[in-house]
């Protein structure tokens, strides 16, 4: 049975074909109901995430072919709920994930991946929680097998992965080392609680070193690469791990990709040898959350186990309204940003 609430004006949504930026159009389109097990949204917030940049610039593998809707979070009311889903009902806030399709006003999800929000939360703080909170927590202690009092080195520390693995770090009592691009974030990263700063530069190795004094380098959260996960991954100590979740270093500020850039980047990219992992007893994981957003049952035991963690809220560092959000993934991909990217539908019918 389907319950209907308000009538719908005519929903909105952000697409394009994969390749440039400005290619991205508002577009109005019809909605159906949902089907039996999915639930409709009118989104509140959308919240950014580096995917959704090589998305839109066809760099990703998981892209769907032709016209699409990029976007994977978000944060909502629900206003329909499909034949069979008994948990959630018309009215109720809920955060979620979806598989491209975000950057809209109203969408159609599989209620498992309908969360409630929790109510001291707005809808911003919503959007700003799944996808990075998820990211480190899985990366960290399923893939990266962190454990209490470990050393942690985090890249693009205050981004909204980089901030939510500090929290996770912390709560496993470990020693942080957070990287920044700029001297602009050192002070912004040291008052979020990272035990150590680095500006990632030419003298990175050096820095690292010293940060490290005489302690082990368990962990590696990379979300860079190129020297600055070859540096550190040489490093690591024995079992230690590093955790591949993104490549920010082949991100420019152009609304399509820089080939030369790319290319450069990839062929200069560093190279594991899997004798060398035996020796050294060292390893690599990588990962994207579309995998995990294809395992509803891990997502949500993971999402379990973070509840226990009581966690703060994620920092949102910038809003926009929904008109704007072209220029909030312009901003969102320079790198200049401290937190999460959030864009605002709320006062939108």
């Amino acid at each position: 049975m389907v319950i209907k609430t308000t009538t719908i004006l005519q929903p909105q949504r952000y697409s394009l074909t994969a390749g440039n930026l400005a290619n991205l159009s508002l577009k109005s389109f019809t909605l159906p109901d949902p089907a039996p097990g999915e639930v409709q949204i009118a989104v509140k917030a959308i919240g950014l995430n580096f995917a959704d940049v090589f998305a839109i610039w066809g760099l990703y593998g998981a892209t769907p072919k032709g016209e699409f809707t990029p976007g994977l979070e978000y944060a909502g009311v629900v206003e329909k709920t499909g034949a069979g889903v008994t948990h959630l009902r018309a009215g109720d806030r809920v955060m979620g994930v979806t598989r491209f399709g975000a950057y809209t006003s109203h969408l159609n999800i599989d209620a498992r991946y309908a969360i409630p929000l929790p109510e001291s939360w707005d809808f911003p703080t919503g959007a700003a929680y799944l996808v990075q909170t998820l990211t480190a927590y899985y990366g960290m202690l399923t893939l990266g097998a962190m454990e209490r009092g470990h050393n942690v080195l985090i890249h693009s520390a205050v981004g909204g992965v980089g901030l939510q693995a500090l929290k996770i770090a912390r709560a496993y009592d470990c020693f942080t080392i957070g990287t920044v691009g700029s001297a602009a974030k050192v002070d912004f990263a040291l008052a979020q609680g990272y035990d150590r700063v680095i500006v990632r530069g030419k003298d990175f190795e050096d820095q690292l070193k010293a940060a490290l004094g005489d302690r082990p380098l368990h962990l590696l959260m990379d979300s860079v690469g190129g020297p600055f996960f070859s540096i550190p991954f040489n490093m690591l100590t024995p079992m230690g791990r590093a955790v591949v979740f993104g490549s920010a270093r082949y991100a420019t500020s152009t609304d399509k990709p820089n080939k030369l850039h790319l290319l450069r980047h990839f062929f200069t990219r560093p190279k594991v040898d899997p004798q060398r992992l035996i020796e050294t007893n060292r390893g690599v994981m990588g990962f994207n959350l579309i995998w995990l957003y294809e395992n509803a049952p891990l997502m949500l035991r993971l999402l379990q186990e973070l509840d226990q963690l009581k966690l703060e809220p994620p920092h949102v560092g910038h809003t926009f309204p929904f008109d704007q959000l072209p220029e909030a993934v312009r901003l969102f991909r320079t790198g200049k940003t401290h937190g999460k990217v959030v864009v605002s539908l709320e006062g939108l019918p």
